[in-house]
């Protein structure tokens, strides 16, 4: 069986649509992952996730090693098992909720020493660690552990970060290879770092590419730069890495961001957006965001998008998901998240058959303006 392999069907400018095989499954690109970050997409049953149009979810590392931990899960058989998800799990390598705590961390040359914040219990996660937490978790895409620094920070800061991430990728890559049949059946991403800083970027793409993996990310963004900001250096960044593999933009996005970052070149995607706006009221639409708490949706009797394929559009009005939404029901949250799942995978799909019948920027300006314009709530 395939280990391995993308293929590009159709480009259209620096958007391209392919497919990823894996022993799996096969993953449709450009692809949106849902995210998974305790071994459950929040509100959803992982067979509702895939109805939803899912090839792929997103696994946590820093969560799972935590909480009921990567041994304990080995032990059940392996995270598509204990979650009941046969499709192919991306996991990330912990590298960036570890940054995240700031103060509960130590960062030397090692890995990264941090305090847990379920109940302050010390961990060290080293590349070596990453690699065997995902190996016990059974990953089918497994990310090298990096630093993700601020884009803030002064350029010599983001430099000395970004060459210590390609010596951890370096290692990434040799605990990987260590790592028997799980590496036979896996593989591996290399995440680009360098913030904002193009040469930077492009240092970290060619230390990337000498060591060479199956396909690259695209780190640091998406951590408050804003769009223009981010945008900016996705002009540059995707043409950096190798066309013949997957790039994969990290935590992003709004459904605007998908679009633009496709226009750039990128083909894998991961966000919580969906599900966490689901959570709290809000419905992503072809015309916009909804926000199902304001009392215009009070007894209105539409669904919340005409031109949706999801249950539920086809089976409950706004004013009812109003009605779950203020009354904090647990339905509401599950009905919301659904829909919104149900709008990215149709997004994805959009975009590919967009692609393929090279009217990509028509497409894309066409969304924009309906999704842009008036007519959110």
């Amino acid at each position: 069986m395939t280990r391995f392999a993308f293929t590009i069907h159709a480009a259209d400018g620096k958007a391209r649509t392919g497919t990823i095989a894996m022993q799996r499954g096969e993953i449709r690109t450009p692809a949106f992952m849902p995210v998974g970050t305790a071994a459950t997409v929040k509100a959803m049953k992982p067979e509702a996730v895939r109805a939803a149009g899912a090839d792929i979810i997103l696994g946590n590392t820093y969560h799972l090693m935590l909480r009921p931990g990567a041994e304990r899960v080995a032990r059940l058989g392996g995270l598509h098992r204990f979650m009941n998800w046969q499709r192919p799990i991306l996991t990330d390598s912990g590298g960036y909720q570890v940054m995240s705590l700031s103060g509960l961390r130590k960062i030397t040359e090692e890995g990264v020493t941090f305090a847990s914040h379920l109940d302050g219990s010390r961990h060290l996660l080293s590349p070596e660690r990453s690699m065997e937490i995902q190996r016990l978790l059974g990953s089918d895409i497994v990310m090298a552990f990096d630093e993700c620094p601020r884009a803030d920070q002064p350029r010599d800061v983001i430099a000395r970060s970004m060459e210590m991430s390609m010596r951890w990728a370096r290692r990434s890559r040799e605990a990987f290879n260590a790592g028997g049949e799980h590496a036979e059946a896996a593989a591996l991403f290399g995440i680009q770092q360098g913030a904002l800083d193009k040469e930077l970027r492009g240092q970290s793409a060619q230390a990337l590419t000498e060591i060479g993996f199956d396909g690259y990310a695209i780190g640091g963004l998406a951590v408050g730069e804003g769009q223009e900001a981010m945008f900016a250096a996705l002009d540059y960044a995707p043409g950096q890495l190798p066309e013949d593999r997957p790039r994969y933009l990290m935590g992003v996005g709004k459904p605007d961001d998908l679009v633009g970052a496709v226009e750039r070149g990128v083909d894998m995607f991961d966000c919580v957006l969906p599900s966490r706006s689901g959570r709290n009221g809000q419905a992503f639409t072809w015309n916009g965001p909804l926000n199902l708490r304001n009392a215009r949706h009070a007894e209105d009797g539409a669904p919340l998008n005409e031109r949706c394929g999801c249950p539920t559009c086809a089976s409950y009005s706004r004013a009812y998901l109003h009605h779950l939404v203020k009354s904090g029901e647990m339905l509401g949250a599950m009905l919301m998240t659904e829909h919104n799942l149900w709008f990215y995978q149709a997004l994805m799909q959009a975009m590919r058959e967009a692609i393929i019948n090279g009217r990509f920027a028509a497409f894309a300006a066409q969304f924009r303006r309906d999704y842009l314009g008036e007519g959110g709530g």
